[in-house]
Order: structure tokens, then sequence, then C-alpha cells
């Protein structure tokens, strides 16, 4: 049995940012394998179901980045589930944009994500899908980069792995990272941004629908908010809904240990 997790920052704001390619990531894992919608279980959004010959739990966390150990360590333990067994989707600095690699164990090179969840497991000694995102321009602080939206040409990078990754996830979860590796298109690391492979033309695909699990996440999302809202108000009558309040401060709070994130 195998834990999913896939890291992000909750709520629309942080939609589609880098920070969020392991998010991204998992959630196109869970359309291609027709994943049902999950509860809110384990401080995320958490199911079940089979990928391949494997049963496996997938959970996104919902604590902000810096506390998504205290998610991952409260499912693992749950269901008696060994380190190893885990895997965990992240982005990474240290990787050219669209560029795919996979370990068992080592640092957390200053994520925050990794570092809560090798705190709340009590070992490093898990599976790390690393999503490369690029380094920064010198100019900008990496925390910004990192909770900034893609470019254009940076999306179009990041179509193989969002392809190729779901077939490859059968090999993951036996063990076979080598194997894993061979299912995918990954460009030569480097300093560069690599080129996208071509890409046919022949015919415009429609955009995809969103599956249960998105439009579960989206409803979780909107409750949070919605509960958030009315505490902020009974707090201070005078505060608009919406505006200001709890969400925000939770937000810039959770988001202030996160400066040296990769």
């Amino acid at each position: 049995m195998n834990l999913l997790v896939g890291l992000g920052n909750p709520g629309e704001r942080y939609r589609g940012t880098r920070h969020n390619l392991g998010w991204d990531v998992l959630q196109e894992v869970t359309r291609a394998y027709g994943l049902s919608a999950g509860s809110n279980r384990f401080q995320g959004l958490f199911g079940s179901g089979r990928v391949g010959d494997h049963r496996v739990y997938w959970l996104f966390p919902e604590t902000y980045m810096n506390l998504a150990g205290q998610a991952v360590g409260e499912a693992a333990r749950y269901f008696k589930i060994e380190p190893d067994q885990v895997v965990v989707f992240h982005d990474d600095l240290d990787l050219a944009c669209g560029v795919v690699r996979m370990k068992v164990g080592g640092g957390n090179g200053g994520h925050n994500g990794l570092k809560s969840i090798q705190q709340h497991l009590g070992t490093p000694a898990f599976v790390r899908i690393r999503l490369g995102i690029g380094r920064p321009p010198p100019v900008m602080d990496p925390a910004q980069f990192v909770l900034s939206h893609w470019t254009q040409e940076e999306q179009t990078l990041l179509t193989p792995p969002l392809t190729d990754l779901p077939k490859a996830m059968p090999h993951v979860l036996a063990g076979n990272l080598p194997g894993a590796m061979n299912q995918l298109y990954n460009p030569p690391t480097g300093k560069k941004t690599p080129k996208a492979p071509k890409q046919k033309r022949d015919r415009v695909k429609p955009p995809k629908a969103e599956n249960q699990i998105e439009m579960a996440f989206k409803k979780s999302q909107a409750e949070k908010s919605a509960n958030e809202n009315k505490q902020a108000q009974e707090r201070d009558p005078t505060q608009p809904s919406g505006v200001g309040g709890v969400v925000g401060a939770g937000e810039v709070q959770s988001n202030a240990g996160d400066e040296t994130v990769k």
C-alpha cells in the first residue's frame, strides 16, 4: 500500500503557481486512473483507489507547505504505511523546468514541505518525484518566484511530465524507479532552459473537464473560506465579508517561514 502526496498551498490564490506543481501533477495522475472524489480527512483532501495493480491512498495536504508533514505523518501512521511507501510529488528549483527526477531519501534542498515531512515521518527515506521549475532571475527572490505563475513558455515545457508521469506510476509503486524514468521524456539538465519536444498540431484537443477530485477540492476550499469569513465577522462585525480578516492573515503568517523554500 502506498500513500501518494501532492505538495502545494491551498486556496485559489496559489492555484497554478510553481510551488503547486506537485499538487497539479498528482491531480493529473488521479484523473488518468479515474480515482474517485475524496473527502476532508488528515488535514487535507484524501481518497483511495487503484493505480494499475496497486492499491493506493492519495493526499493533498491543506495545511500550507510549511506544515505538510502534519497531514502526511497523520495519514501514514493511521494506515501503518512505511516511509519508503510514501511517494511525494514536489517542485524543485535545482532542476530545469520540465525535467523530472526520482529518488528515495536525500536532503530537502531547503524545501520546507520536504523538511516538514521528514520531521513527521522521522526519516528522509521516502520517495521523491522531483519536478523541475528552474531558477529565478538573479534579481528575483526565490520565495517570490515559487509563488508566482507560469509563463506561457514554461507551460509548454510542462506538457511532457504531465502527460508521461501517470503511465510511469505503476513502475514507481513497484519500486522500479529506473523503469519509471524510462517512461518519461526528459530533456538534459543544466542551466539552460530545455526545449520542449515537438507536438503534433493536426488538431486541437478540447480542454479537459474537471474531474471529481478537482471539484471536491474546490468545494472544500469554498466551504473553508466561507467559514473563516463568518468567524472573522463574528469577531469584528465591521469587517466586510471576504476582505481582510482571518484568511489573509493566515496566508501571510503561514508563508512567513517559506522564504528559503525550494
